[in-house]
C-alpha cells in the first residue's frame, strides 16, 4: 500500500495532472496492482476529460427534481457523498469504491474533486479518506490541487510516502527549484522525485543539463508533450491511446520516447516508494 502525491513547485502550468493521468494509466496496465486517483480540485477537472466524455447538459429539465439533477446526483456519488460518510463516521475501505468512477476494472479508479467552491467541509476529510483507502488500494495516487488550505496540504504530504513536485522547463521554474532545494522541507526530502511536464526533448535545457544543473544525484523525470496524448486527453480517450502503444509501439515509433519517459518514471516513483517504506 503507498499514497503518492502530485503537487506543483509553484503557481503556473506544469502539465501536473495530465502527468499523473499518464503515469498512473501506464502503470494500471502494466502492472497487476489496484490504483485509485483522488483530485483534489474544485475547478473543472482536467482528470474527468482525460476517461470520460462531459455530458451534455440539457437546455430544458422536466425531472421532478429540477435542472441539473444528474450533475447533483453525480457529486453526491462521489467526493460529497463520501465526506458525507466520513462525517457519520461510516466509511470503511471496501466502501469508497461505491463512490469512484472505474477506468480499469480492478486496476484503476478515480474519485473526482467537487466543483463547489469552498467546500471546507470536504477539504478536512480528504486525509480519512485517504488512510482509509490506503487500506484497500495497492496505490492511492493524490492530484494536489493548491485550492485545498495549507493545513490540509501539509497533512496529506506528510502521509504521502512519495512527493512527485511537477515544474516546467522554463528556466525560472528551474532557478526557483534551485533557489529552494536546500531550505524547501518538500525538496529536501527523500520522499521527493523532480518532474518536468511537457517535457521538450530537443530544448538546450534537457534531461542531463536540469540534472547537472540542480545538482541532482539520479536523472530528473520527464513526461515529454505528445500530440496523441493530449488530444486524447481532450477527447477522453487516454486509456485507449495507452492499449493501443501497449500493441503497437517500437523502438523506431515516433512516439517510443513518450513511453519510455512514463515507464521510466513509473519505475522511479515505485522504487522511491519501497526505498522510503523499507527506511521506516
Amino acid at each position: 500500500m503507498a499514497i503518492i502525491t502530485f503537487i506543483n513547485n509553484k503557481k503556473e502550468e506544469t502539465g501536473k495532472t495530465l502527468s499523473l493521468a499518464a503515469i498512473v494509466t501506464y502503470m494500471s496496465i502494466e502492472h497487476n496492482s489496484k490504483n485509485l486517483i483522488i483530485s483534489t480540485t474544485d475547478k473543472e477537472d482536467r482528470l474527468k476529460r482525460c476517461f470520460w466524455q462531459e455530458k451534455r447538459k440539457s437546455k430544458f429539465n422536466f425531472g421532478i427534481f429540477g435542472p441539473n439533477t444528474t450533475n447533483i446526483l453525480d457529486q453526491e456519488n462521489g467526493i460529497i457523498g463520501l465526506a458525507k460518510m466520513v462525517k457519520s463516521n461510516k466509511i470503511s475501505p471496501n466502501i469508497i469504491t461505491n463512490y469512484t468512477k472505474i477506468v480499469f476494472k480492478d486496476r484503476l479508479e478515480v474519485l473526482l474533486g467537487t466543483e463547489q467552491k469552498g467546500r471546507i467541509d470536504v477539504e478536512e476529510t480528504y486525509p480519512d479518506i485517504i488512510t482509509v483507502a490506503n487500506q484497500y488500494y495497492d496505490r492511492i495516487f493524490i492530484d494536489l490541487d493548491e485550492n485545498i488550505n495549507k493545513n490540509m496540504q501539509n497533512a496529506i504530504l506528510k502521509k504521502s510516502d512519495v512527493i512527485v513536485v511537477s515544474a516546467s522547463q522554463r528556466l525560472s521554474s528551474i532557478d526557483k527549484i534551485k533557489e529552494e532545494k536546500e531550505k524547501n522541507e518538500i525538496l529536501k526530502s527523500p520522499k521527493t522525485l523532480l518532474l518536468i511536464g511537457r517535457f521538450d526533448k530537443y530544448s538546450k535545457y534537457n534531461i542531463k543539463n536540469i540534472t547537472r544543473y540542480l545538482g541532482e544525484k539520479n536523472q530528473i523525470l520527464t513526461i515529454p508533450y505528445n500530440t496523441l496524448f493530449f488530444e486524447a486527453a481532450e477527447e477522453a480517450k487516454v486509456p485507449d491511446l495507452f492499449l493501443k502503444f501497449k500493441k503497437s509501439i517500437d523502438s523506431e515509433d515516433r512516439n517510443a520516447f513518450f513511453i519510455d519517459e512514463i515507464k521510466r518514471a513509473s519505475e522511479n516513483i515505485i522504487y522511491r516508494q519501497q526505498m522510503v517504506q523499507a527506511s521506516l
